[in-house]
């Protein structure tokens, strides 16, 4: 069953890049505990909605989230670590929203967010959606019907019901 509002997120870990180490290991903990998170889930990296919608939508918006005591914005997606390193870069959106790579779908999966994309060539993918959570709870929940669509996850949408 998918995750919903209310759910404690579960115990999973990502990989990021940092300047100490390439592919660090993050987990739930380090990126939830304690703190307002602003989290959304794209398909993958450098896609057309997910490259010319979605992030726009969170990146345009970080001042706003910051104003209304969100501490972290993070994307994640069914992609490598050195893949959400490059798009992160690409986007220009270093130093304001997180890039958590989840490689094998394994949160996606845990919270059942994963769906199958290999009629695409694409593999095990993660369904596009956004959530507020709250010291590793999940407060607000907007998944969409479609992968190609970024109606209700977007940043203005979630940004409306903080």
């Amino acid at each position: 069953m998918p995750i919903k509002a209310g759910d404690k997120l579960p115990n999973a870990t990502f990989r990021v890049m940092t300047a100490e180490a390439p592919n660090k290991p993050k987990t739930t903990d380090d990126i939830f505990k304690g703190k307002k998170v602003a989290l959304f889930a794209v398909p993958g990296a450098f896609t057309p909605t997910c490259n010319n919608l979605h992030i726009p939508s969170f990146l345009n918006n970080v001042a706003a989230f910051k104003a209304k005591g969100v501490n972290t914005i993070a994307v994640t997606g069914v992609n490598d670590a050195f893949v959400m390193e490059a798009w992160k870069k690409a986007t220009g959106a270093e130093g304001k929203i997180d890039f958590l790579a989840d490689g094998n779908g394994e949160f996606a999966k845990a919270i059942d967010m994963a769906f199958d994309g290999s009629g695409n060539g694409l593999g095990t993918r993660s369904k596009r959606y956004s959530m507020l959570v709250e010291d590793g709870v999940v407060k607000k929940l907007n998944i969409e019907d479609a992968p190609g669509k970024c109606d209700i996850s977007g940043g203005d949408a979630l940004l409306k019901q903080l």
